[in-house]
């Protein structure tokens, strides 16, 4: 009676799990450049893996969603990195998402009153954008036209958030919702008023907003897309961050970290290193030490010392005098007024094609001394090369990329280029060859 009872009960609710069932399909073009798409859930401040889906030669995949994926931002990651590749969808558990992906124009959705509500809404409020922009820059003195241009905006904004009434977008169209004049404003003005506000309905401890890429892109447009009355573009980054820091003081320390991370890995790819050790020293340092990560603190700690203007991190090695090894250090080295330090590997292709150059080069420059620190897992092959540059202070640097010269200057990738005054002091940073030789030339 009791398996009949079971039965029964699994016939009754069979037609729930299965209507219960959502997809997220779409296409994505041109399907050549694309095998997999994987799908994350994404909380403040974890992304779990969910599942995967093959992308076919027409460039098409399908993701089923049963019963047990719950309402929320998801992420689908299409390449990597991942944290480059990637966008955000909207899934409120009840309806199918169909997409199309360009690599030139990027998402754009076909069905989900979640995600076209939220397309729809960014698209008007850009084409309003645009029209004030048009506006002062043709210099209109045409008040009233300004003014129907922002009564158009104000009743933008409020039915689009009538219509997303008791849905997830509803968080991002209210946080999203500009500055908007109750009547005729200067250029000036409105353009002072959009900063003094940017972040006025940002709520920076919303979890649906945390879940998404929303609070990382608002602090970045503000931080690169708005200036202060300076000329130095330091100073305005400076001036910047420390607004967003401002405005996001009630958000969670790991959100902070999140958000500050990604601000200060920016910054750093973009060699503006005076900037993102502002980042480090102010803000995110203090962070690393009161949420114990030290994983984050050790990474800023070497950025930072190894950043233009820094005595570079003193290390030994053996040279020849006199036909006997000597025990040397960085430090102990004088006589010339620049010092070259390049990190390569003998089963680097591109060292192997730039290291004679170098030698080449350095030859017509007088007082420059180069120290060539080869990341090897084995010796036998460097020592065979390196005869072969015999003016070079060679450093065997054992273990490659776990080799505690390399960790100490931060190499991930060879060749890494330094160059160091007759102090010791770091100069410059060349990212290749060229670069290096343009600032000797310069």
């Amino acid at each position: 009676m009791k398996q009949v009872l079971k039965l029964i009960l699994f016939l009754i609710f069979l037609p729930t799990v299965f209507w219960a069932q959502h997809t997220i399909k779409g296409t994505f073009t041109p399907a050549k450049d694309y095998n997999v798409v994987l799908l994350y859930k994404v909380t403040p401040t974890v992304s779990e893996y969910i599942t995967n889906a093959e992308i076919d030669a027409e460039g098409y995949f399908e993701i089923k969603l049963d019963s047990t994926a719950t309402k929320g931002m998801y992420r689908l990651v299409y390449a990597i990195p991942q944290e480059d590749y990637n966008f955000d969808v909207i899934y409120n558990g009840t309806e199918d998402i169909e997409l199309s992906f360009n690599s030139e124009t990027g998402v754009k959705f076909l069905s989900s009153m979640e995600n076209l509500l939220l397309a729809s809404y960014t698209n008007s409020m850009y084409m309003i954008t645009h029209s004030i922009g048009k506006f002062f820059n043709e210099q209109s003195t045409d008040t009233l036209a300004l003014k129907k241009i922002f009564e158009t905006q104000k009743n933008t904004q409020k039915n689009y958030e009538e219509a997303a009434k008791n849905l997830i977008v509803l968080k991002f169209i209210k946080a999203n919702k500009p500055f908007i004049p109750k009547s005729f404003v200067d250029v000036k003005t409105y353009v002072n008023s959009l900063k003094a506000h940017y972040f006025d309905y940002v709520d920076f401890t919303n979890k649906t907003l945390q879940s998404s890429n929303f609070l990382e892109e608002k602090m970045v447009n503000y931080v690169f897309g708005m200036t202060i009355d300076s000329d130095d573009e330091i100073v305005n980054y400076k001036h910047n961050i420390d607004v967003v820091c401002k405005a996001m003081e009630s958000a969670p320390k790991e959100v902070k970290r999140i958000l500050l991370v990604s601000l200060w890995q920016q910054m750093a790819d973009l060699n503006f290193e005076r900037v993102a050790n502002y980042i480090s020293e102010k803000y995110l340092m203090d962070l690393a030490v009161v949420l114990n990560d030290q994983e984050l603190l050790n990474v800023l700690i070497k950025y930072k010392d190894v950043s233009i203007g820094k005595i570079a991190p003193d290390f030994s090695f053996k040279v020849d005098e006199g036909g006997k090894k000597t025990s040397k250090k960085l430090s102990d080295l004088k006589g010339f007024e620049k010092y070259v330090i390049v990190f390569w590997s003998t089963t680097c292709s591109h060292c192997l094609d730039e290291i004679p150059q170098l030698q080449n080069f350095i030859k017509s420059k007088a007082g420059t001394k180069v120290i060539a620190v080869a990341l090897e897992e084995e010796p036998n092959n460097w020592k065979t090369i390196i005869e072969n540059y015999p003016d070079f202070i060679h450093v065997y640097g054992l273990g490659k990329w776990e080799n505690p010269i390399g960790n100490d200057y931060n190499v991930t990738a060879t060749p890494t280029y330094f160059i160091l005054d007759k102090d010791k002091k770091i100069i410059a940073k060349p990212a290749d060859l060229e670069v290096l030789k343009v600032f000797f030339e310069d």
